[in-house]
Protein backbone atom coordinates (compact mmCIF):
# COMPACT_ATOMS: atom_id res chain seq x y z
CA UNK A 1 0.00 0.00 0.00
CA UNK A 2 1.03 3.52 -0.49
CA UNK A 3 0.41 6.49 2.06
CA UNK A 4 1.54 10.15 2.71
CA UNK A 5 1.46 10.76 6.78
CA UNK A 6 -1.81 12.62 8.02
CA UNK A 7 -3.39 11.80 4.40
CA UNK A 8 -5.81 8.81 3.09
CA UNK A 9 -4.46 5.86 2.06
CA UNK A 10 -4.00 4.74 -1.43
CA UNK A 11 -3.40 1.30 -3.06
CA UNK A 12 -3.94 -0.32 -5.94
CA UNK A 13 -7.04 -2.98 -6.70
CA UNK A 14 -4.90 -5.82 -7.56
CA UNK A 15 -3.35 -5.42 -3.71
CA UNK A 16 -6.78 -4.72 -2.19
CA UNK A 17 -7.50 -8.13 -3.64
CA UNK A 18 -4.17 -9.59 -2.45
CA UNK A 19 -4.76 -8.48 0.60
CA UNK A 20 -8.31 -9.79 1.13
CA UNK A 21 -6.76 -13.41 -0.44
CA UNK A 22 -4.00 -13.36 2.06
CA UNK A 23 -6.44 -12.54 5.28
CA UNK A 24 -8.15 -15.53 3.84
CA UNK A 25 -10.88 -16.69 6.37
CA UNK A 26 -10.23 -13.72 8.72
CA UNK A 27 -13.84 -12.41 7.32
CA UNK A 28 -14.28 -9.45 9.75
CA UNK A 29 -10.39 -8.21 8.87
CA UNK A 30 -11.54 -8.60 5.25
CA UNK A 31 -14.81 -6.40 6.18
CA UNK A 32 -13.35 -4.12 7.86
CA UNK A 33 -11.02 -3.30 4.93
CA UNK A 34 -14.21 -3.26 2.73
CA UNK A 35 -16.08 -0.36 4.85
CA UNK A 36 -12.06 1.65 4.66
CA UNK A 37 -12.85 1.54 0.90
CA UNK A 38 -16.71 2.81 1.09
CA UNK A 39 -15.58 5.33 3.90
CA UNK A 40 -12.81 6.84 1.37
CA UNK A 41 -10.05 5.88 4.07
CA UNK A 42 -8.32 3.58 1.64
CA UNK A 43 -8.75 4.87 -2.07
CA UNK A 44 -8.32 2.12 -4.61
CA UNK A 45 -6.49 3.95 -7.71
CA UNK A 46 -6.65 2.57 -10.97
CA UNK A 47 -3.11 1.25 -12.25
CA UNK A 48 -3.65 -0.88 -15.79
CA UNK A 49 -6.12 1.04 -18.01
CA UNK A 50 -3.73 4.20 -17.74
CA UNK A 51 -0.24 3.29 -17.20
CA UNK A 52 -0.49 -0.42 -18.19
CA UNK A 53 2.34 0.37 -20.68
CA UNK A 54 4.83 1.46 -17.60
CA UNK A 55 4.09 -1.97 -15.56
CA UNK A 56 4.20 -3.98 -18.26
CA UNK A 57 7.67 -2.25 -18.43
CA UNK A 58 8.34 -2.73 -15.24
CA UNK A 59 7.28 -6.29 -14.96
CA UNK A 60 10.09 -6.55 -17.99
CA UNK A 61 13.00 -5.07 -16.16
CA UNK A 62 12.47 -6.92 -13.17
CA UNK A 63 12.06 -10.48 -13.41
CA UNK A 64 10.88 -11.23 -9.62
CA UNK A 65 8.06 -8.72 -9.48
CA UNK A 66 4.72 -9.17 -9.93
CA UNK A 67 1.91 -7.70 -10.66
CA UNK A 68 0.88 -6.26 -7.64
CA UNK A 69 4.89 -4.76 -7.18
CA UNK A 70 4.34 -3.11 -10.48
CA UNK A 71 1.39 -1.58 -9.70
CA UNK A 72 2.78 0.35 -6.45
CA UNK A 73 6.12 1.48 -8.13
CA UNK A 74 3.59 2.54 -10.69
CA UNK A 75 1.63 4.41 -7.99
CA UNK A 76 5.01 5.94 -6.25
CA UNK A 77 5.61 7.00 -9.38
CA UNK A 78 2.09 8.99 -9.62
CA UNK A 79 2.48 10.09 -5.80
CA UNK A 80 6.16 10.57 -5.46
CA UNK A 81 5.84 12.59 -1.86
CA UNK A 82 4.25 9.01 -0.66
CA UNK A 83 5.70 6.16 0.82
CA UNK A 84 4.76 1.99 0.15
CA UNK A 85 3.91 0.12 2.77
CA UNK A 86 5.46 -3.29 2.45
CA UNK A 87 7.39 -6.27 4.89
CA UNK A 88 8.66 -7.14 1.25
CA UNK A 89 12.08 -5.27 2.00
CA UNK A 90 14.17 -7.37 -0.12
CA UNK A 91 12.15 -6.96 -3.53
CA UNK A 92 11.13 -3.46 -2.97
CA UNK A 93 15.06 -2.22 -2.30
CA UNK A 94 15.77 -3.39 -5.34
CA UNK A 95 12.97 -1.87 -7.71
CA UNK A 96 13.54 1.57 -8.94
CA UNK A 97 10.76 4.64 -9.82
CA UNK A 98 11.15 7.15 -12.43
CA UNK A 99 14.00 4.31 -13.71
CA UNK A 100 16.61 5.21 -10.87
CA UNK A 101 15.08 6.43 -7.82
CA UNK A 102 14.83 4.12 -4.92
CA UNK A 103 11.54 3.94 -3.89
CA UNK A 104 10.46 5.43 -0.11
CA UNK A 105 9.41 3.00 2.19
CA UNK A 106 7.88 2.07 5.71
CA UNK A 107 8.98 -1.37 6.42
CA UNK A 108 8.30 -3.18 9.91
Amino acid sequence: MVATLDEPVFTTEIVFGEACHLLGLERPAILVLIRMVEEKRLNLIPVWSDHGDRASALLRHYPQMDAGDASLVVLSERFPKAKIITTDVRDFTVYRRFRNEPLPLIHP
